[in-house]
């Protein structure tokens, strides 16, 4: 009867269906939905915008006033109800890996950190905002959960998430030095993997990788709305070796992998797409644990961008872009084009 009923959950495994980009966009939409049914006309005002609007691509990482000009857009997690909270946490899952939302929390939670640190009144954990825009589950919408060191980027288009980007995580303190939660590293792997790389390089080719021999202060993208290539400087994957190559690949899953597995699964297929062959990877500053380096690497699709120099280079950035897909911007041409052309 064992052998009978592990066979059957194998059967019933197998014919599971597999998940999928469009998967993720009815998630995401209900999800988007449901927060929505919840708030008054008020919060809805400030939490709606159309999918076209300029605040799209208005985006950014630092700590913005709280009321007043220069303040985000969205509807900010400290004026909703505990249940409509929670129901904008599960928004946010639904974008996510179960390491990607875990960070997000983490990185949002070290506000207090820095509260208790700076007895700063602009951290506060409840300073993060959503936004909607378009209408969830329509042709072509959108959504952002951002907030200081955090912005996270979803565009939907005919039922599919066509973009994540800008995906951006940070961490201030990169490592807590005191009290309860010392020792704590948000981003952990995005540093520790990227050292073992190039600690891993021979002198030959760490002289091609190290661009810089000083750190820049601050990732080269910021927070521009469009990026380009920042040049050809760096090491190629064909100058790798192989086990130097798997760790490069494991420093991209990393950033990838913050997203839900079916929204990352094709992600990945873009980048294979566009060639591994074509990715570079270039570092500046110290390789030593505490001084102030920068890396990035660079595929003719995407750049992801790491930066720690900032803090006595405890202060992490890290960000993950698209040349043409930014905010979806590429894909709702197109969409708008082919579909609303004659209007």
């Amino acid at each position: 009867m064992k052998r009978l009923s592990l066979l059957a959950a194998l059967v019933a495994l197998a014919a599971a269906p597999v998940l999928r980009a469009h998967e993720a966009a009815t998630e995401m939409a209900d999800a988007a939905s449901l927060w929505l049914s919840t708030l008054s006309e008020e919060q809805k005002a400030l939490a709606t915008f159309e999918v076209t609007d300029e605040e799209r691509e208005n985006w950014h990482f630092i700590p913005k006033p709280f009321e007043g000009k220069g303040m985000r857009g969205g509807l900010p997690l400290k004026e909703m109800r505990p249940d409509q909270r929670h129901l904008a946490y599960g928004l946010l899952c639904s974008g996510l890996s179960h390491r990607g939302f875990l960070t997000a929390v983490q990185i949002m939670s070290l506000e207090q950190v820095l509260w208790e640190l700076e007895n700063d009144p602009k951290r506060n954990t409840l300073m993060y905002y959503v936004s909607i825009f378009g209408k969830p589950g329509s042709e072509a919408w959108g959504w952002r959960v951002e907030g200081h060191h955090l912005s996270m980027n979803f565009t939907i288009a005919d039922g599919e998430v066509v973009s994540s980007t800008p995906n951006f995580f940070a961490s201030n303190p990169g490592k807590v030095l005191e009290g309860p939660r010392k020792g704590l590293r948000v981003l952990a792997a995005e540093e520790d993997l990227a050292r073992d790389l190039i600690k891993s390089l021979s002198d030959d080719q760490r002289a091609k990788t190290i661009v810089e021999e000083k750190a820049p202060y601050e990732i080269f993208t910021a927070a521009e709305s469009t990026v380009a290539s920042l040049g050809e400087a760096g090491l190629s994957w064909g100058e790798l070796e192989k086990e130097q190559r798997r760790k490069l690949r494991s420093l991209i899953n990393v950033y990838v992998n913050r997203l839900r597995p079916d929204v990352a699964k094709a992600d990945l297929a873009t980048i294979k797409e566009a060639g591994f062959d074509q990715i570079i990877f270039a570092w500046a500053g110290g390789i030593e644990k505490g001084e102030p380096h920068y890396y990035r690497v660079q595929g003719p699709t995407f750049i992801l961008e790491y930066a720690n120099t900032q803090n006595d280079a405890n202060h992490v950035h890290a960000v993950w872009r698209d040349f043409e897909g930014d905010f979806g911007r590429d894909i709702l041409r197109e969409h708008y084009v082919a579909n609303h052309a004659a209007e």
